[in-house]
């Protein structure tokens, strides 16, 4: 007899502080978990708050604050049911009510363990930093254990002016081309060009429901230049970086793209950011290159309920022509699931330095 294939459950699992609840599970009617690029995902549960009693007597569920109640622990999980996989940890922010003519319903707003570098704000002139010391105090502050990949060189001082600390780190991997996100009880810090968080394979009227992609040359250049000044050294800073395409895929790059055009080449230029020498301004010049090769192609789409796309997965996307057909790199997934529809879906965008022609 051939092994029974595990079921796959639309209805998400939810645990509050590391419990499941039967109430919870039968009045739950809604979800909405949105994750983006440099972390802090969002949460949002829909409830029916009203339920039978004993004696055919019904009153609200859950204004005994004794399951769902600010500062509690929750964790949702979608998938097969043997295997159901984590999509979202954090702590419950908020609670809000619904009423009108229909039962009322609580809706439950929760953030990830960043929610804590959020709200920590400073301003702080750091003399002596590298992106790694600060990553592993933030995690630190965050409870959460780091994992990071690189960046030990000094940056020089850096200013956080009334910043959050979430923020400051934030700005400072944008400028370096690194990448930050919570995944279960760690923060993982690494080049943006380093992150793999898994391969999914969809193909259009399968499991990919909707989709609209986009190739645009309007942001495409074939080199970055950078000029400033160096204060230590008294000397004038220039730097040219060529652009080179970096992430998932295959195809033309939006350079190579471009140089067939009449547009033939473009150069962009900066000039108006504060430079300590010429290290820091190839590493600038290098992360804005890599973020506009790699959204040349952009695609918004909606799949069946997929809990393993996440930022930073590579999707395999099959069945909208040969120019289309792509692996992109997933930059921002938001998990949804209502009754009677949707049902759990999965949306995405994502980005790909490849054209296939």
């Amino acid at each position: 007899m051939a092994p029974k294939t595990a079921a796959f459950v639309a209805r998400p699992t939810v645990r509050v502080d590391g419990e499941e609840f039967a109430t919870v599970r039968e009045l739950l009617t809604g979800m909405d978990m949105l994750e983006v690029e440099g972390g802090l995902s969002r949460l949002q549960l829909r409830f029916t708050n009203f339920k039978s009693r004993q004696r055919g007597r019904a009153a609200y569920a859950f204004e005994d604050n004794q399951i769902l109640k600010l500062g509690a622990a929750i964790a949702v999980y979608s998938g097969r049911e043997t295997e159901p996989q984590e999509i979202f940890r954090g702590l419950v922010t908020g609670l809000e009510g619904e009423y009108s003519d229909r039962p009322p319903e609580l809706i439950v707003h929760a953030e990830d363990a960043f929610q804590r570098a959020r709200l920590a704000r400073r301003t702080k002139t750091h003399t002596r930093l590298t992106i790694h010391d600060l990553a592993e105090q933030v995690a630190r502050n965050c409870s959460l254990t780091p994992v990071i990949d690189g960046f030990t060189d000094q940056i020089g001082p850096q200013v956080q002016l009334n910043e959050s600390d979430l923020a400051f780190l934030r700005r400072l991997l944008s400028r370096y081309g690194g990448d930050l996100q919570v995944v279960g009880e760690e923060m993982h810090v690494s080049a943006r060009s380093a992150v793999q968080r898994g391969t999914v394979d969809l193909e259009m009227h399968e499991d990919l429901r909707r989709a609209r992609v986009v190739a645009d040359l309007a942001h495409q250049v074939n080199e970055v230049t950078i000029t400033g000044w160096d204060a230590a050294q008294g000397r004038r800073i220039k730097v040219t970086h060529q652009t080179t395409a970096t992430g998932p895929g295959r195809g033309s790059t939006g350079a190579s793209v471009l140089g067939a055009t009449p547009f033939n080449s473009r150069s962009h230029h900066i000039s108006h950011l504060g430079l300590s020498d010429d290290a820091e301004a190839r590493a600038l010049a290098a992360a804005v290159a890599d973020r506009r090769a790699r959204r040349f192609v952009t695609i918004e789409a909606t799949s069946a309920g997929k809990p393993q796309i996440r930022v930073g997965t590579h999707v395999n996307v099959a069945g909208l022509g040969d120019r289309f057909d792509n692996t992109y790199y997933v930059v921002e997934a938001r998990h949804r699931y209502g009754v009677p529809t949707p049902g759990y879906v999965t949306d995405f965008r994502a980005e790909c330095a490849y054209w296939g022609v």
